[in-house]
C-alpha cells in the first residue's frame, strides 16, 4: 500500500512540475493567465463511510486552476495594440464561434477586418447610423477598418471675424476692381470646397463708402458672386446691417481650368456669417476666418479612447466611429475551456456571457498603443518549482524505503 500512496504523491509532484513549466514557458505570452494544480487527498469509502481510524489512499489533482489577476501592461507603438485595465474579456468571431482573450495584439487582414493572430475578429458594438457618438449594443459585429476614401462635404457657410479699421478713408479710385488695390481698402481670403471635393478659394473684398459704412464684394476664383452687399455699423462699432449679421450669397457654379468651364460639382451655396466683425481701431485684422467644407480624405490612422471607441482618422481632419469594442465577463472565469492561443470559450460551468462597454458596470477601461503581459511571477514559480522538486524526491524516498521493509520482511526466516 505506501507503494501506491508514494506514487500518486510522484503522479501529483510531477503534475505540479508541468504546470510550472508552462507558467514559466509563458511568462512572455501577452494575455497569458497563470494556473496552479489544486489537490484533494484520497479515501477507500465504503458503503458505511470512512472509519474514523482510515488511512488516506494518496493525493489527486482536483483540479488545474485558473489565475485571472491582471497583468502587468507594457506601452508599445502601436494604435491596434489594446490591453484591458479590470475586468473583462476582448469578444472575437473565430469562424463564426464566439471566443475570449485578454491578448489584445491586433492587426489587420487583407480584407481590412481588425484580427488576433490566429485570424479571429474582433467584436464591437455598430454605430447607430445618423446618430453620431452613439452604439447598438444589441448586436455585434466585425470591426472593419474602411480602406476607401472619406467623402467630401461642399461648404455652406463662412464665418469671418474682422475688425475694420474706424479710420478708414473711402477710396478715391473707382469703380471697384479686384486688379486695383486703390478701388477696395482690405481684403481676405479662405479655402472653400464644393460638392466634388474641389478646392476654391473665396476672397473678401472690403471696400468703404461712407461713415460706418462698408460694401463686401465676393469672389470665388477671380469671379464675382452677386453683386456688393452692404454693411453699416453704429457708433460703438457694432454690426448694424444686416440685422443679423448674415448675408446669404447667390449660388456659384463652381469652375476648373484656363479658361474657366463648370468642373461638374453643384452649385456652391454659402452664407457669409460677419456677425462678429466689427468697426474699430486703426488696423484691419482678421481674427477667425472658418468655413464647414472639406475635401475627400484619406485613411491616416485609428484612435481608441478608453471607452473603447474605434475612430477613424482622415487626411481632410475628419473622423468617423467605426464601432465600440465589446467586453465579456463571466460570473466564474475559472469554469472557462482554454482553448490554446491565450483564448478561451464559454462552458456551462463558467456562467453565460456577459456583454457591455468599456468603463460601464464592472467592466474595465480599454489602453490602445498596449499590451497586457503575462500576469506569471517568475520568481514565485521558481520557488514552487524548488517546492515540487522536494516533494518529489520525498516520494521517491518513501518509495525506496517502503521497498526496504518488504525486503527486510522477505528475508525473515
Amino acid at each position: 500500500m505506501p507503494f501506491r500512496v508514494a506514487l500518486s504523491g510522484l503522479n501529483a509532484a510531477g503534475q505540479d512540475l508541468r504546470i510550472t513549466a508552462n507558467n514559466i514557458a509563458n511568462v512572455n505570452t501577452t494575455g497569458f493567465k497563470r494556473s496552479r494544480a489544486e489537490f484533494g487527498d484520497l479515501y477507500a469509502v465504503s458503503t458505511f463511510g470512512v472509519g474514523t481510524n482510515a488511512i488516506a489512499s494518496g493525493v489527486s489533482l482536483n483540479r488545474v486552476g485558473q489565475q485571472f489577476t491582471q497583468g502587468n501592461v507594457d506601452f508599445t507603438q502601436n494604435s491596434l495594440d489594446l490591453a484591458i485595465s479590470g475586468e473583462g474579456f476582448f469578444t472575437l468571431s473565430d469562424r463564426g464561434s464566439s471566443v475570449y482573450s485578454r491578448s489584445g495584439a491586433f492587426g489587420v487582414d487583407r480584407d481590412g477586418f481588425v484580427v488576433n493572430a490566429g485570424g479571429a475578429r474582433l467584436q464591437v458594438f455598430p454605430p447607430v447610423q445618423g446618430e453620431n457618438g452613439r452604439f447598438d449594443g444589441g448586436r455585434l459585429s466585425d470591426l472593419r477598418l474602411v480602406t476607401t476614401d472619406a467623402p467630401p462635404n461642399a461648404t455652406t457657410s463662412v464665418d469671418a471675424g474682422l475688425t475694420l479699421p474706424a479710420n478708414a478713408t473711402v477710396p478715391t479710385i473707382t469703380p471697384f476692381s479686384i486688379t486695383d488695390a486703390r478701388s477696395y481698402n482690405h481684403s481676405t481670403s479662405v479655402t472653400v470646397y464644393d460638392s466634388l471635393g474641389t478646392s476654391h478659394v473665396q476672397t473678401l473684398y472690403f471696400v468703404k463708402t461712407g461713415t460706418n459704412q462698408w460694401n463686401v464684394h465676393t469672389y470665388i476664383d477671380g469671379q464675382a458672386v452677386g453683386g456688393a452687399q452692404a454693411i453699416a455699423f453704429n457708433n460703438q462699432g457694432v454690426l448694424t446691417t444686416p440685422a443679423n449679421g448674415r448675408v446669404t450669397l447667390p449660388p456659384h457654379t463652381p469652375t476648373a481650368g484656363t479658361p474657366p468651364v463648370a468642373n461638374g460639382a453643384a452649385d456652391l451655396v454659402i452664407e457669409l456669417d460677419l456677425s462678429t466683425t466689427t468697426q474699430r481701431g486703426e488696423r484691419f485684422g482678421v481674427n477667425s476666418l472658418t468655413q464647414d467644407g472639406f475635401a475627400t480624405g484619406r485613411l491616416v490612422g485609428v484612435a481608441v479612447s478608453a471607452e473603447g471607441v474605434i475612430t477613424a482618422r482622415y487626411t481632410n481632419g475628419q473622423s468617423t466611429p467605426l464601432g465600440q469594442v465589446v467586453l465579456t465577463r463571466f460570473a466564474n472565469p475559472q469554469g472557462l475551456q482554454q482553448l490554446g492561443d491565450t483564448a478561451w470559450s464559454e462552458t456551462s460551468e463558467s456562467g453565460e456571457a456577459v456583454r457591455g462597454e468599456p468603463g460601464t458596470s464592472s467592466f474595465g477601461l480599454v489602453q490602445s498603443g498596449a499590451l497586457e503581459m503575462s500576469n506569471v511571477d517568475l520568481t514565485a514559480e521558481l520557488v514552487n518549482m524548488i517546492t515540487s522538486q522536494r516533494n518529489f524526491q520525498a516520494n521517491a524516498q518513501m518509495i525506496s524505503t517502503s521497498d526496504q521493509l518488504q525486503q527486510t520482511i522477505i528475508n525473515i526466516r
